[in-house]
């Protein structure tokens, strides 16, 4: 499993004109290919006349799963130079569509590929990415005397404290590089003289 991937920071539509051509690249973070797919048909839906809308996903931290479309445009001249684009900047969980409005002049296939590659690159620098790390939940229980300290020191010492729950015990939900489990693990038994127990639960991506 991957300890981070790099994503879209944020959805967003980026501009750019190519003799007299209009290439309107539409971003977004995608989990899933349904969310891909879902996203692609709503950007049809707000641009029915344009010539094209071509599209390029990367799902999976690993980019596991690929996908990429011309939409009529000649083969391997817009799917293609998106998808690249995509996984030479590394970017993962993303979606990418472009829609094309023709202008008249008639760009070659080389010129397909700078334009459609290169408005996937213009948006990406645009909208900006961001890094997802790997991290794993975890629950701290505690007894009310030490719960106050505990949960000052976790955050002093830039532990991510999710949660407080006050009960019979209190328990404190935090996120874990999961790569610091054993040393947080050693730090909790110290700090509270074994009087704190630690529960692991799932692994996910997310800013800590």
């Amino acid at each position: 499993m991957q300890e981070q991937y790099r994503t879209v920071a944020r959805e967003g539509v980026h501009e750019t004109e190519v003799n007299r051509s209009r290439f309107l690249c539409a971003l977004a973070p995608a989990a899933t290919e349904e969310e891909a797919q879902t996203f692609l048909a709503r950007v049809r839906r707000e641009h029915p006349g344009a010539s094209h809308h071509c599209f390029a996903y990367v799902i999976g931290a690993d980019a596991s799963v690929q996908k990429a479309s011309d939409d009529g445009e000649p083969g391997g001249t817009a799917g293609v130079p998106m998808l690249q684009m995509l996984l030479r900047r590394e970017v993962r969980y993303a979606v990418a569509v472009v829609t094309r409005y023709y202008g008249g002049v008639k760009l070659g296939a080389g010129g397909l590929i700078r334009a459609y590659g290169g408005a996937v690159g213009e948006a990406l620098d645009e909208l900006g990415t961001i890094v997802r790390q790997r991290y794993r939940l975890a629950t701290v229980t505690v007894d009310h005397q030490r719960a106050g300290k505990l949960e000052n020191d976790l955050r002093a010492t830039g532990t991510a404290v999710r949660e407080v729950r006050y009960a019979e015990a209190v328990t404190i939900r935090i996120a874990l590089p999961d790569a610091d489990v054993d040393r947080f693990r050693a730090w909790l038994a110290d700090s509270t003289a074994g009087a704190a127990s630690l529960e692991l639960g799932a692994e996910a991506y997310g800013d800590i």
